[in-house]
């Protein structure tokens, strides 16, 4: 592994304003302006990853971990410290994340080529690579609303897995589709996991996944560090602090799709 570091981050902090709940009536009764609450999602966080690191991001719920993820990605940009990837291209995997709806698929493939970095011949001698493996077909020329959660997932798992970035962030997501295409997929992530030149950082709550996956575990709890280091013995202190958390049925529904994936995995 290289000791060149891929991703600073030093003192992030990432705050959103939410509007204050109350009651129609109250607000109706009062006349005045809804108040703005601020929230601080991620405090004074700091680490630096080496190229050719695959990291795992662990944390409960609200913890932070998709906000760190998109604000290493440059969809968030920090309040107060930095973030800096040299000059690394980065792709982010998370569903409902990176597209125009209003635009085609087509248009999409451009408009993500370019913010991930490529000049337009680069992403026009991957075009045709990145349509067949979505196996969009036709439906690449229509508008991105008109696609099902799978087509919208296919296109953006192709679009990361042919222009492959230096760094790569999986927000909760290692495959899509049906059966034939998660086996797809599965198999070229784990061809992009295993270079041992890309740097990958991973959200999950599959315990197995993180484990099976990564060598070097974050552990971020209330928007701050609460540990780093080697995964088995960060997931050990994970695991111990959240035994008497109630795990919600999403969640577990998650960490189950996740690792029937894992077995999928070991047959690539």
């Amino acid at each position: 592994m290289s000791e060149k570091i891929a991703i600073e981050v030093k003192d992030l902090h990432i705050r959103y304003k939410t509007v204050k709940a109350e009651s129609i009536k109250k607000s109706l009764l009062s006349l005045k302006k809804s108040r703005l609450e601020e929230f601080e999602a991620v405090r004074g966080l700091s680490f630096s990853i080496k190229k050719g690191e695959i990291v795992g991001l662990i944390g409960k719920n609200g913890s932070g971990k998709s906000t760190t993820l998109r604000s290493i990605a440059g969809i968030f940009s920090a309040d107060e410290g930095s973030i800096d990837i040299g000059d690394n291209t980065i792709s982010l995997l998370a569903i409902g994340v990176g597209f125009n709806k209003e635009l085609t698929g087509k248009d999409n493939i451009y408009l993500s080529g370019l913010l991930l970095g490529f000049t337009h011949e680069e992403i026009k001698a991957k075009y045709k690579e990145i349509v067949k493996f979505s196996e969009l077909g036709k439906f690449v020329n229509a508008p991105v609303r008109t696609y099902s959660s799978g087509m919208y997932s296919k296109l953006a798992f192709s679009i990361t897995a042919v222009l492959e970035t230096d760094i790569i962030l999986i927000d909760e997501v290692l495959s899509v589709g049906d059966i034939n295409f998660k086996k797809k997929s599965l198999k070229k992530m784990k061809e992009l996991i295993n270079d041992s030149d890309r740097t990958v950082m991973i959200v999950s709550h599959s315990i197995e996944t993180i484990r099976k996956l990564c060598t070097r575990v974050i552990w971020i709890h209330e928007g701050q560090m609460k540990m780093d280091g080697e995964t088995e013995e960060v997931l050990a202190a994970y695991q111990e602090f959240m035994s008497d958390e109630v795990v919600d049925e999403k969640q577990a529904a998650k960490v189950k799709r996740e690792e029937n994936l894992l077995k999928m995995w070991d047959e690539q």
